[in-house]
């Protein structure tokens, strides 16, 4: 008589430790990539000096007038760029069958994608960490409170959270790691380009303005400005919320039905 094999039943603490430990590794792999450093840490700050050096003057009159008009938009520039690396790092696993031997483990079979996700909040928030640490050396000061900082920095990791399964999507339907950054230039530039992030909206053509006034960007940047800085806010966060909660809705279900076709 034989005996079936039972698995061990992986509950629901054993799934959060594990997401841990492999949002841990996810973290510690950058050391053996000092390109992505580069870019969710160098590149931003490159941004920062070049637009307010280079443009402020001619844009706002003033440097320092820039600054305060523009850091918090490439704050939310970066973020959706850094969203990219969860695509990047989910379809490398994939590639190279490691998320197959992490599937075959005795783990949370959510643990995976979980763990890369809450990796790239890390990431996420040491991005708007050194932002801000930057902007202040250069002269940007905050103009609302403490409250108001951490508010925006919750804003901003939620939609970073909101964003990462489309950033999941293209990970899963991409041929390799290169056609995942592909995407994040060619449809991601377009995007944040078009909005004001450094820009006032009342400064385009009428046509233009149409689109930036509905682009998700424009929101997320307009309520980051309003509790870092002061000024109108509510309006700006709640579409930045129902935004998010649009894009969840719509990417979260896609992303979960094509890994599951593809593993």
């Amino acid at each position: 008589m034989t005996t079936a094999t039972i698995e061990p039943r992986v509950t629901v603490g054993d799934g959060l430790r594990q997401t841990l430990t492999l949002a841990w590794r996810t973290i510690v792999q950058v050391r053996h990539n000092p390109w992505e450093l580069g870019d969710y840490s160098i590149q931003p700050i490159m941004f920062v000096l070049l637009f307010t050096y280079v443009f402020g003057g001619a844009i706002a009159g003033s440097t320092g007038d820039y600054l305060t008009f523009a850091l918090p938009g490439i704050i939310v520039m970066n973020m959706l760029f850094v969203t990219m690396y969860v695509g990047t790092g989910l379809n490398t696993d994939l590639t190279k069958g490691v998320f197959d031997r992490l599937r075959s483990l005795p783990i949370a079979r959510w643990a995976p994608l979980a763990g890369r996700i809450l990796a790239d909040q890390v990431k996420q928030a040491w991005s708007i960490f050194l932002l801000l640490v930057v902007g202040m050396i250069l002269g940007f000061r905050i103009g609302t409170n403490l409250a108001g900082l951490l508010a925006a920095v919750a804003l901003l990791l939620t939609f970073a959270l909101a964003f990462s399964w489309v950033s999941v999507l293209v990970g899963v339907l991409a041929k390799d790691p290169e056609r995942v950054q592909l995407f994040g230039f060619t449809a991601l530039f377009p995007v944040t380009f078009v909005s004001n992030v450094f820009v006032r909206t009342d400064t385009m053509p009428g046509w233009l303005q149409a689109w930036v006034k509905l682009n998700p960007v424009t929101h997320l940047a307009d309520a980051a400005r309003g509790l870092m800085v002061g000024g109108p806010a509510a309006d700006s966060v709640v579409w930045s919320l129902v935004w998010a909660a649009a894009i969840v809705a719509v990417f979260a279900p896609l992303s979960v039905y094509a890994l599951k076709r593809r593993v």
